[in-house]
């Protein structure tokens, strides 16, 4: 009424809306409600989070997020103060396949069998490669995840596919985490099944698995963070060149993903505070100080790799 008053008599509109008009100028001169205020600090705390997410968050980790802060908040008044406030999360884009098996090549036994679990860090590492379209032309991107804290532990980008782009990103997964006994796990495309794989895999102590091939559920927790890498940064980023590319896809993992972004499976924790968590309990049953958990492990023998900006 407030809105249209210009244009229509008060009266009118009451008498069509069925109110009185003493009832309407007591709403305007009325103080809003201890509700409407709450809302209204929510709705600024909620616009924060979802900024802060690179507007990619919806309900449930803007929900984390408010209960963190210390707000007791339920999950249907976020949804509908997002909803008045146009806030949503992305969506995720369909898979397109970069995988090309070598038939003459012999592939690595199954160790995993879709048992996707792990007790403590470094103990299974899924890795798998993705396309990222420029108007440069295609850059593609291996990474290595482990699968306890989702945490991206090697990643290297190159503008082919050969198998130098897998083999910088197990360098800088071993050379991070100085694993003692991990598996592998991936699927049978060429650059896995190749002999310089195989012996960098030796090498390093590392134990090689592969799933069946046409099926993507033998690798699904790599497709899970390639379709989250996808949906919040590749279709909603322009990248104009190749070193742009690598700037936003560094900052997403590094800055982002493994350090801030939450995690359904882990609690709506991100990664790196999954493993802190997990240091500290370990340190309190262990009766170990928490940040010597993960570096008592003794260093393989290897030899150097590239840092990790060379890979940027």
């Amino acid at each position: 009424m407030k809105a249209h008053q210009a244009d229509h008599a008060v009266r009118t509109m009451c008498r069509v809306l069925g109110v009185s008009p003493s009832g309407y100028y007591a709403w305007l001169g009325r103080e809003p409600s201890a509700r409407a205020k709450r809302d209204a600090e929510l709705k600024v705390k909620i616009r924060d989070f979802h900024t802060e997410s690179r507007g990619t968050y919806g309900r449930p980790r803007i929900h984390a997020d408010l209960a963190e802060d210390g707000e007791r908040v339920g999950p249907k008044r976020v949804a509908r103060l997002m909803k008045a406030e146009g806030l949503k999360g992305v969506c995720r884009r369909q898979r397109v396949w970069t995988t090309v098996r070598d038939g003459d090549q012999r592939p690595a036994p199954d160790l995993v069998d879709r048992d996707f679990s792990a007790t403590g860090p470094d103990q299974l590492w899924v890795a798998d490669i993705t396309y990222v379209p420029t108007w440069a032309g295609f850059l593609y991107l291996a990474v290595v995840l482990d699968v306890f804290s989702r945490r991206i532990v090697g990643w290297s980008m190159r503008t082919h596919l050969r198998t130098e782009l897998i083999l910088e990103a197990l360098d800088m997964a071993v050379d991070q985490r100085r694993p003692v006994e991990v598996i592998h796990h991936s699927d049978q495309g060429c650059q896995y099944t190749s002999i310089a794989f195989g012996k960098r895999c030796k090498q390093f102590g590392v134990e090689p698995s592969m799933g069946s091939v046409g099926d993507c559920y033998d690798n699904a927790m790599c497709e899970s963070f390639f379709a989250t890498l996808e949906c919040e940064l590749l279709d909603r980023t322009t990248l104009r060149t190749q070193a742009q590319a690598r700037r936003e896809i560094f900052e997403f993992i590094e800055g982002w993903y493994n350090r801030r972004r939450r995690h359904s499976a882990l609690g709506y924790r991100s990664p790196m505070q999954f493993e802190m968590a997990a240091e500290l309990a370990c340190g309190e049953t262990c009766g170990k100080p928490a940040d010597m958990l993960l570096k008592s492990a003794p260093p393989p023998q290897t030899t150097p790799t590239t840092t990790r900006m060379e890979h940027v």
